[in-house]
């Protein structure tokens, strides 16, 4: 039965595929002249990573809609992963990037739109003193080596199933019980493990115990898991976390990157976390590179008492780019005129919609899938129940079935993030687009019937 099932899967897959090749012949032709010089055919290899034989090249992104290069137009719920979560080409980001790139895209000087950024950053994420970075992997790497450098610490905590960007200590899971790399790391020649612990997410008490050598500089997670399949968080974890952590003496970071679709404060305000450094990056500037880390006034103080012990030298934490004049013009127009209230209702809103018809499609056709979702982000599982931790999620995902749906809904005009089942939601997205999306998935779950 499981051989038959994978034949027929893979003529389904084999049908996609020639659909995409013959419908997408300007994108097919781009891709095999850019492999001349770059590798694979696109500029980064995770454009690569999308489920179509050969990359879109897109043309223009308008809303929450693509026109690649073929002319085909796709409901876009990928959005970018994240940095276009407000919808492509915002007017007001336009305009103030426009302006600012006309005097000077950088000076390695603050400029008056930082004062007011850092001012707004303050008032809807609550923590009161902030720095910028390029990127959130930037970030994350500055929070830790100021949490090992506060702390006199030699490790991080992770979540198993964690992704927080291209940050080295969080390259760790749990294999056979116990830490190991994650497979696939290319280059890696020191042993994360000696300095990374590692345990499954919502096991208070395997975080407890892995708290208790008193050696932990700071826990680092997202508040939702979001990169191995959304994995809510169970009741109570979120206080057992924050106890445990301040019983420890342990820093505790929380990286919102992807869960900022959660409401206005994030996840951290909407639910009342209290973490001693918070993470945002992608969405912070409307796509322009940038990302943002604050810490509580407490933390803010032991950073320079250890600056003053460490002594005069260098850092080891920024790069020439973090806290740019263009980054600080989109960054003050996403926070004054983009992220604003009435954004987030009109996404909330667009997901609870997007979530009753993938429910619907469910109820109807009886796969055994489950719908979750933190704010404007949600997420199909290809299990029932949903799964509770990275070991759960990882039997659940079937490699083949998540290709052939992402294939199925490229075909259909319907983008979503390319590495599992997300779809994001923006606020100008349009109850049309997300009606086509549920039907595309319905039309493949009644296709997945037929060969079950």
């Amino acid at each position: 039965m499981i051989a038959d099932l994978t034949r027929s899967l893979s003529d389904l897959l084999t049908q996609e595929r020639a659909r995409f090749l013959a419908e997408h012949p300007r994108s097919v032709a781009m891709a095999k002249a850019a492999a001349a010089h770059w590798r694979g055919g696109a500029p980064m290899h995770w454009m690569n990573d999308w489920a179509s034989p050969s990359p879109i090249f897109a043309a223009q992104g308008v809303g929450a809609q693509i026109t690649d290069v073929d002319g085909k137009l796709y409901d876009d719920f990928c959005l970018g992963d994240t940095p276009s979560m407000f919808g492509h080409g915002d007017a007001s980001v336009a305009a103030a990037v426009a302006d600012q790139i006309k005097r000077g895209a950088g000076f390695m000087l603050p400029t008056p739109s930082a004062a007011i950024v850092g001012k707004l950053l303050a008032e809807r994420f609550g923590l009161p003193l902030w720095q910028a970075a390029t990127t959130a992997s930037d970030a994350n790497r500055a929070a830790i080596r100021w949490a090992r450098a506060v702390t006199g610490r030699p490790v991080i905590l992770v979540f198993d199933g964690c992704y927080h960007g291209m940050v080295d200590d969080a390259f760790v899971v749990l294999k056979a019980g116990g830490p190991a790399m994650k497979p696939g790391l290319l280059g890696q020649v020191h042993d994360l493990t000696a300095t990374t612990r590692v345990v499954p997410f919502n096991d208070i008490a395997a975080l407890e115990a892995a708290l208790a050598p008193g050696d932990v500089a700071a826990v680092l997670a997202e508040p939702v898991m979001t990169n191995c399949g959304m994995i809510l968080p169970e009741s109570g974890f979120h206080e057992a976390l924050r106890r445990l952590t301040r019983d420890a003496g342990t820093l505790l970071i929380i990286d919102e990157t992807h869960t900022i679709s959660t409401g206005p404060g994030g996840y951290t305000r909407a639910h009342g976390l209290e973490p001693d450094v918070f993470v945002l990056g992608k969405a912070i500037a409307g796509g322009v590179p940038a990302a943002v880390w604050g810490v509580t006034a407490a933390l803010s103080a032991r950073m320079d008492d250890a600056r003053a012990r460490i002594g005069p030298g260098q850092s080891g934490i920024g790069t020439t780019l973090s806290g740019n004049a263009l980054a600080m013009a989109a960054m003050r127009a996403m926070l004054s005129e983009v992220m604003t209230d009435a954004a987030y209702a009109r996404m909330l809103a667009g997901a609870e919609r997007l979530v009753a018809g993938l429910r619907g499609v469910i109820a109807a056709r009886k796969p055994l899938w489950s719908v979750v979702h933190v704010g404007a982000r949600v997420e199909l599982v290809f299990a029932d129940p949903p799964p509770r931790n990275a070991a759960q999620m990882r039997k659940a995902l079937d490699h083949q079935a998540v290709e052939a749906l992402h294939l199925w809904l490229i075909n259909r005009g319907v983008l979503i993030a390319p590495f599992h089942n997300m779809m994001l939601v923006s606020p100008v997205t349009d109850d049309a687009a997300i009606d086509r999306l549920v039907a595309a998935v319905d039309g493949f779950a009644a296709a997945m019937g037929e060969i079950n």
